[in-house]
């Protein structure tokens, strides 16, 4: 049985601890929270055991065998590292860190410790993300990556109001690049690579971070295209273009339904179903590379979620958004 732990109560953490229930041999046996109220609160709800209000004293522990790290983005390498150190696995949520800086340093952290160190982007590890890879040569050669996922965030309505919620604050290293972007970059870098160029642009907020933004990504013989916003909706689905056909991806965050249309007309439906508690896929991923004492995803691997942040690091340079995280 592999023992883990997670720290953030937030509803992320919820989906998580559902799709662990998914996974044989997968147990979530203790919680952290900076209070023992909320702690004990999270815990009863879920049926977990142990709570900690101490992450050095939950590092130690042999409660757990890993963690699941959910909290803030500026916090992610902090205590990725110390759990990494104490040689516990980690899975952390995206974005991996706020820069590659600290994405390097919680690699170095995982290989010199013999843990698995991985990145929590569950969307590269549904049925549907494998089935385009399994088809993409079908549409020919691929000349564009289009990806859209624009969705207005109720927390936005707050900022509005003058109350600044913690998805807005370029302290905690969000904004919408962070938050939302990294679903249309991650799954390009994983199918592409890293590209040649990248181009910026975004709005920014009186907070200091982008509220919207679209990136042109340039290769050697295809573009990318990426849109991202919380601050309005769109409607659109996400697109590979080939010279054959392209492949068509309603809402890139969660891969509902992917079919090709092919340059005669033709279409192919390619979806695949897959559980409604979908980071079930995620949590299996990182248990496996546990059970078969392996060490890094050869899906989401520490190369593809480096190259991500390094890509989002120039974005957000182009765009005008500095964390303190930056500066250290």
């Amino acid at each position: 049985m592999i023992n883990i732990g997670v720290i953030g109560t937030n509803f992320i953490t919820e989906w998580l601890i559902a799709g662990a229930r998914e996974v044989e041999g997968v147990n979530i046996s203790a919680v952290y929270s900076r209070t023992e109220e909320k702690a004990k609160e999270f815990a009863n709800k879920f049926d977990i055991k142990n709570i900690f209000t101490d992450l050095e004293e939950m590092a130690k522990s042999d409660l757990i065998d890993a963690v699941y790290i959910a909290s803030p983005n500026s916090m992610h390498a902090k205590q990725a590292i110390l759990f990494l150190k104490h040689k516990k696995h980690v899975l952390g949520e995206k974005a991996f860190a706020s820069n590659t800086k600290e994405v390097d340093e919680m690699i170095k952290a995982a290989k010199e410790n013999d843990v698995v160190l991985m990145e929590a982007m569950k969307t590269t590890l549904l049925p549907n993300f494998r089935v385009i890879k399994d088809n993409l040569h079908k549409i020919g050669k691929v000349r564009k990556y289009f990806a859209s996922y624009c969705q207005y965030s109720s927390r936005y309505d707050k900022y509005k109001a003058g109350e600044v919620l913690n998805a807005f604050k370029k302290e905690l290293s969000n904004g919408a690049i962070m938050d939302i972007g990294v679903y249309c970059i991650s799954p390009m870098v994983n199918l592409f690579g890293k590209p040649n160029t990248v181009k910026a642009n975004g709005i920014m907020l009186k907070t200091g971070v982008d509220g919207e933004g679209s990136i042109v990504f340039g290769y050697d013989d295809m573009e990318g295209v990426v849109i991202y916003s919380k601050i309005s909706n769109s409607y659109l689905p996400s697109e590979i273009q080939g010279e054959e056909g392209s492949i068509i991806i309603n809402k890139i965050n969660t891969f509902e339904n992917v079919k090709i249309i092919y340059r005669d007309g033709r279409e192919e439906d390619l979806t695949l179903e897959h559980k409604e508690a979908n980071m079930c896929y995620e949590v299996e991923e990182f248990a496996n590379l546990i059970k078969n004492k392996e060490r890094e995803s050869k899906i989401n691997s520490l190369e593809v979620s480096r190259n991500t942040i390094e890509v989002i690091e120039e974005a957000r340079k182009q765009i005008g958004v500095v964390y303190p995280a930056d500066l250290g």
